[in-house]
């Protein structure tokens, strides 16, 4: 009776989480996949292929534009992860307890505004009459208005900063777990900073590192208002041809294949990452 009792308890506290997953993830996917290997042939007529996949692969602006995605995707999450890392240690190991939840308050603060407010944010900062341009034109720096924005350096900084939090949250739980007699007894056997940063410190951070990784690279691979806004006209941005293709030109089978193929790609670099980490996700999610 109690065995019941347990399995039904079990099956009611998962069962929200298994509809969610089946409701949101798992069906629409299977439709996506499904949408996207049907053909028009004529109107309102279709058959099963793949020619949404060959339009693609023979049109070298897609797959060069989905290259270019992934490669900034992999430098912004270099650099959140350098930008990051100091500052979840210092939250973890080096801040007093009643500051770190300060800090960490501070870290929130960005999440509190949408993805859009903050990229409008950064455009009232770095547009040719902005905040930036108008104070290096006060004390002299420059002799006229410069354009800040439209480039990828710009929306490199507007991505590194919408998603660092991510990178940051997995850090400070994964090193709030090192003990600091750890540390004591790298130091105390001879090791400068660095080989104590090399040999303990970033071996025990590996977990939180590849899954705020994950995270942030899935993140960024997949954004959409940030590059359009910050790199206007100039930014070539995989979710902006799966836009153009949904919206632009009513092709839902050729979107359904783009974002297909974003997806796989992302899984890709992410087995990739994994693979030469030396982590796996299911260890990786266990110790974060």
């Amino acid at each position: 009776m109690q065995s019941d009792i347990k399995r039904l308890s079990l099956i009611l506290l998962f069962a929200p989480f298994a509809l969610w997953l089946l409701l949101l993830i798992i069906l629409p996917h299977i439709g996506i996949v499904a949408l996207s290997l049907r053909e028009k042939v004529a109107p309102r007529v279709y058959e099963f292929g793949f020619g949404n996949y060959i339009d693609f692969i023979q049109e070298p602006i897609y797959w060069n534009t989905l290259l270019r995605t992934g490669s900034m995707s992999i430098l912004v999450t270099i650099l959140a992860l350098l930008i990051g890392f100091p500052i979840a240690y210092y939250i973890a190991k080096i801040a007093g307890k009643r500051s770190r939840g300060a800090l960490f308050l501070l870290c929130l603060i960005p999440l509190w505004v949408s993805d859009l407010i903050r990229a409008f944010g950064w455009i009232l900062l770095l547009r040719e009459t902005g905040v930036v341009s108008s104070f290096l034109q006060d004390i002299g720096l420059i002799s006229q208005p410069i354009e800040f924005l439209y480039n990828d350096i710009t929306v490199i900084i507007g991505l590194v900063y919408t998603v660092i939090l991510f990178m940051i949250v997995p850090l400070v739980s994964t090193l709030d777990g090192m003990g600091d007699d750890m540390i004591e007894a790298g130091y105390n056997l001879g090791g400068s900073g660095f080989t104590v940063l090399r040999k303990i410190i970033l071996p025990y951070a590996m977990p939180g590192i590849v899954s705020g990784c994950i995270v942030v690279f899935m993140m960024t691979a997949g954004s959409y208002l940030t590059p359009i806004l910050l790199g206007g006209k100039n930014s070539s941005w995989f979710t902006e041809q799966i836009y153009d293709q949904f919206i632009t030109r009513f092709n839902w089978e050729s979107g359904a294949a783009f974002g297909f193929l974003l997806l796989a790609f992302t899984s890709l670099v992410v087995w990739l990452g994994l693979k030469l980490t030396g982590q796996t996700l299911a260890n990786t999610v266990a110790k974060s």
